[in-house]
């Protein structure tokens, strides 16, 4: 697997348009990324123009406060496998992790995943920015309950993005038979290597051309 393969190639700014997207599928095609990342609106478009490519279509879901009810995340998720998603990054209820409401934590996850099981993989985004280790230690294991194929650094729009110490202790957390995704601030090759190396198995970055072309992004995410 070349470096590509491990990237999801990112856009979710909230202005994102057509003709952005259409150049973010293009690219993923012409150079075999993971997936594209967007926003449900995009997933049908998306899912259209990378037919028969090697790139999977990925999509957000609670995103990005990961406050919506459960309900709404399970719908939001089943419309977009509809559209074409074949993988959902869910946000956690992060509110509800911090007043130690496990059950609903991983009910929250376990629902959007029993709502996509054999139409599509599931990352879940614990916000490493907000919590604490212990936290974020006790998230990546509720998600391995309620049944993840992945857990995931970040949003990319809070406070801060991606770390090797916070890889490292999810990869630790969930072991090695739970993929790992380095998202927020990944903008370079080293950046990349870095998260590699500390355990991640998908990188989430919009700068993922500039990545494997060996130079360096400004963008955030």
């Amino acid at each position: 697997m070349n470096l590509a393969n491990m990237i999801d190639h990112t856009l979710l700014k909230q202005d994102a348009t057509r003709e952005q997207i259409l150049k973010l599928t293009a690219e993923a095609r012409e150079h075999d990324f993971a997936s594209v990342c967007v926003n449900p609106y995009w997933v049908k478009l998306s899912s259209e123009e990378l037919d028969g490519a090697y790139a999977k279509v990925c999509t957000v879901i609670g995103f990005p406060l990961g406050a919506s009810t459960t309900a709404a995340k399970v719908a939001e998720a089943k419309d977009a496998v509809a559209n074409g998603a074949n993988e959902v990054d869910m946000v956690i209820n992060v509110g509800a992790l911090k007043d130690g409401d496990n059950e609903v934590v991983k009910n929250d996850i376990q629902a959007v995943v029993e709502a996509v099981k054999g139409q599509a993989i599931v990352k879940v985004i614990i916000e490493t920015c907000l919590l604490t280790d212990e936290e974020k230690v006790r998230a990546c294991e509720l998600a391995v309950e309620a049944g993840t194929d992945f857990v995931k650094t970040s949003t990319g729009f809070s406070t801060g993005g991606a770390t090797a110490e916070d890889i490292a202790l999810m990869r630790k957390t969930v072991g090695p038979n739970i993929g790992v995704k380095a998202s927020g601030g990944v903008r370079s090759k080293e950046d990349v290597d870095a998260m590699i190396a500390a355990g991640a198995t998908r990188i989430g970055a919009s700068a993922g051309v500039t990545i494997i072309a060996g130079g360096t992004s400004k963008s955030d995410y």
